[in-house]
């Protein structure tokens, strides 16, 4: 595994719709552990390949209950409204109040090509998958944003 080099605002990939899987062979599960190492490294969340500058449809998440790897994810199910702070790998300093679905299904493709879905609902992982899936799609958190909020540095 190696770690991999996390695209900023500014570059282009991060605007462009990433591509369907077409095949699932050995590249695309030594991508994922590539993502997954580079995600920890960075104390992250969630990432999606675009931000590794990868144009493919694939996205891992932790949000502390062990890595989920989505490929070709769908959202085939929303309900409700949640309102909350997001900031992103590929835009540090920044964070930013964001609406998004409060329950979200997702069908998704593992790393052996099986079928899979899971539901999440108004919690840290909802929150994810949909921000994981903008990304899928070049959007970035700041082009929904409803405030944007600069951190400081605290290095005094």
């Amino acid at each position: 595994m190696s770690l991999l080099n996390i695209k900023t605002i500014g570059d282009p990939i991060l605007k462009k719709k990433a591509a369907v899987v077409e095949k699932i062979d050995s590249s695309t599960r030594r991508l994922l552990d590539d993502m997954a190492e580079t995600l920890y490294n960075a104390e992250g969340v969630g990432l999606a390949a675009p931000q590794v500058g990868v144009s493919q449809r694939i996205i891992v998440i932790d949000v502390g209950d062990g890595l989920i790897e989505l490929i070709n994810p769908e959202i085939v199910r929303t309900e409700g409204n949640m309102l909350g702070f997001e900031g992103c790998l590929s835009i540090p300093g920044m964070s930013g109040e964001v609406e998004r679905f409060a329950n979200v299904s997702v069908k998704f493709l593992n790393r052996r090509g099986k079928q899979q879905r899971i539901t999440a609902k108004g919690d840290l992982l909802s929150r994810c998958i949909q921000h994981e899936f903008d990304h899928l799609e070049g959007i970035l958190f700041v082009d929904k944003a409803k405030s944007i909020t600069k951190q400081e540095d605290n290095d005094d």
